[in-house]
């Protein structure tokens, strides 16, 4: 391979896998302004984001395959483009209906940034350094859907949401002139055709698209739809569990696969796997957690949220090349058991909010968890990747990724979900204290009352507003415990895998600065 400054790739093909990660969050905040501006409902326009996902997903572990097919750099090139253009179309979009074509679009090309752009960086980077370079790839996947909401909220105020694609077009052009100047495909990498032997596996894929893109609906749509109250998520639920089930056997079994499930066989990459989708679950569920609470209950705009949760990903941003220097000098194994404790403090202490909180205890307590979460993406990645075969980067990176892209998808469908089911919860029991006969809500009523009637109003229309006033700051509180669950089970869950970091081989650094050995 032509010697290239591994930065310089580096900075190549975060360019674009940074503009695509952005992308799944950065539309989120333009939703209403995208339904206005179409003539559509806020219902409707969120297909806007499900299409993008579904399509996103598909993609993701068929990486491997594609690039042993077109080879990975014509192949990642081919996604830059694919994602450019459909871009620029959602921009020009007419109606919903297009829009949503050219986010299916778009979500096809994106899905194959991800893995390959860290499949390049763990070939271009020696093992001794392949900390730094997760690290680099963690401040595209990791950083970028924290900034997305604000950045999506900030552009769609001061101009239009159609900046939002638009934007991605001259990224894009630099990202495909620089991929094709610097990189260039390894040795090891096999490249195979139809015409050499390589077989299309139709049902293979068929079987990942279905269950995939149903599996992605019904986490879209579930709550909105009252989950399995409503036929549509029951039956696609089915077709979702039939298809993955049979895509696993089949897939187990076929000469050549779409996807490479063998490398689950890896313990170490079959446990990094599965703490990726715990992160997953962690980081993109606390992300709509906290915008929510304080747009909702706190008063805050959409950019004042914004500006809460931006000190939580400049310190995620500076603390990640920190974690990648580590790397070489503490076993990775306890850098993310220090990870999961720092970031289960940080959610915990958000769970000790109540509705008096000025601003400063929140971005605090963001912080705190989001340099938690440094300290976990590098090192899982790291110990993930150390004992698969070069050959087989491109297939693993294909599925851990999915695996924290699924694991995202789950965990804001599960916070959401939960938050209903939890306010509803604690509505009943504070309206248990709230009675007539209590002498607290008398004292309450009666404090209310007289200020009310002080300044103009009859007793009766004074009565009437002091029980909505009463019944309304209980719905906000019962909203507030429902939020601190939520923020307790998600520090649960951090503190719950720490043993499933004892289960993975040992990946000890060398003495004076050296690479990991085991």
């Amino acid at each position: 391979m032509p010697q290239v400054n591994p930065w310089l790739i580096a900075v190549t093909v975060m360019l674009a896998t940074f503009m695509e990660v952005l992308d799944t969050s950065v539309a989120n905040v333009a939703l209403p302004h995208i339904a206005g501006n179409l003539s559509a409902s806020v219902d409707e326009s969120t297909w806007v984001l499900t299409s993008y996902l579904v399509s996103n997903a598909i993609v993701l572990p068929l990486t491997g395959w594609f690039s042993t097919l077109f080879g990975r750099k014509r192949f990642y090139i081919a996604c830059v483009v694919l994602f450019t253009i459909s871009s620029f179309l959602c921009g020009l979009a007419p109606s919903l209906p297009l829009l949503v074509v050219f986010r299916i679009i778009q979500g096809a090309g994106g899905g194959g940034l991800q893995p390959i752009s860290q499949a390049i960086l763990v070939d271009h980077f020696p093992k001794e350094r392949q900390g730094m370079a997760m690290a680099i790839y963690g401040m595209g996947v990791v950083v970028a859907p924290t900034v997305g909401p604000t950045l999506g909220g900030w552009i769609t105020d001061s101009f239009s949401w159609r900046w939002i694609f638009f934007l991605n077009v001259p990224i894009g052009v630099i990202s495909v002139l620089m991929t094709s100047l610097l990189i260039t495909d390894p040795p090891h990498l096999v490249r195979k055709t139809i015409k050499q032997g390589l077989k299309i596996d139709f049902i293979g894929l068929g079987l990942l698209s279905v269950g995939l893109g149903f599996a992605q609906i019904v986490l879209d749509k579930g709550e909105r739809d009252d989950w399995f109250g409503s036929r549509f998520i029951v039956t696609a639920t089915i077709v979702a569990v039939v298809a993955l089930a049979a895509m696993v056997f089949w897939e187990l079994r076929t000469k050549d696969p779409v996807i490479e499930l063998h490398l689950l066989t890896n313990r170490n990459f079959l446990i990094s796997t599965s703490m990726m989708f715990v992160l997953g679950v962690v980081l993109y569920g606390t992300t709509v957690l906290l915008p929510i609470l304080l747009q909702t209950l706190m008063g805050y705009t959409a950019m004042q949220s914004g500006w809460v949760l931006a000190p939580g990903g400049s310190v995620l941003l500076l603390a990640l090349p920190l974690v990648g220097w580590l790397l070489s000098r503490v076993e990775a194994r306890w850098l993310v058991v220090f990870g999961l404790i720092v970031m289960a403090g940080g959610l915990f202490q958000l769970s000790n909010f109540n509705l008096d909180v000025s601003m400063r205890t929140p971005i605090w307590d963001w912080v705190i968890s989001r340099a938690g979460a440094a300290f976990l993406f590098v090192p899982i990645n790291v110990m993930g990747f150390y004992f698969v075969p070069k050959e087989q980067t491109n297939n693993a990176t294909g599925l851990i990724n999915l695996a924290r892209n699924v694991g995202g998808s789950m965990g804001i469908s599960f916070v959401t979900t939960w938050l209903d089911r939890r306010a509803q919860f604690h509505q009943q029991v504070l309206a248990a204290h709230v009675q007539p006969g209590s002498l607290a809500y008398q004292q309450t009523m009666h404090a209310i009352t007289s200020t009310l009637t002080s300044h103009g109003l009859s007793a009766g229309p004074a009565n009437m507003q002091a029980q909505g006033m009463i019944y309304g700051q209980l719905q906000r509180q019962a909203q507030m415990l429902s939020f601190v669950d939520n923020f307790w089970l998600m520090g649960v869950v951090c503190l719950a895998v720490i043993p499933m970091m004892f289960l993975m081989k040992k990946i000890r650094p060398r003495k004076g600065g050296g690479g990991p050995v085991h």
